[in-house]
């Protein structure tokens, strides 16, 4: 599996959705993409569900999830 760098899929301006980090170009939350993925849909249900999302950007909403946290 290739490292997806999160942050040649996603973004936050505080123009759109209150500076929520979004798929770029969309008004999609990442938050939507995790809580979708939380309730157990599958990728091509998100696909299907969100037509201007491609698979990169659930994968890039995976790698900002999991990147640590600063204290």
């Amino acid at each position: 599996m290739d490292v997806t760098h999160w942050q040649d899929h996603l973004s936050s301006d505080t123009q759109v959705c209150g500076g929520d980090v979004c798929v770029s170009g969309t008004r999609i939350p990442v938050t939507v993409v995790l809580d979708s993925l939380a309730e157990g849909s599958t990728k091509e249900e998100i696909l299907r569900s969100y037509p201007s999302l491609r698979p990169e950007h659930i994968d890039a909403a995976l790698a900002y999830a999991a990147q640590p946290c600063d204290p």
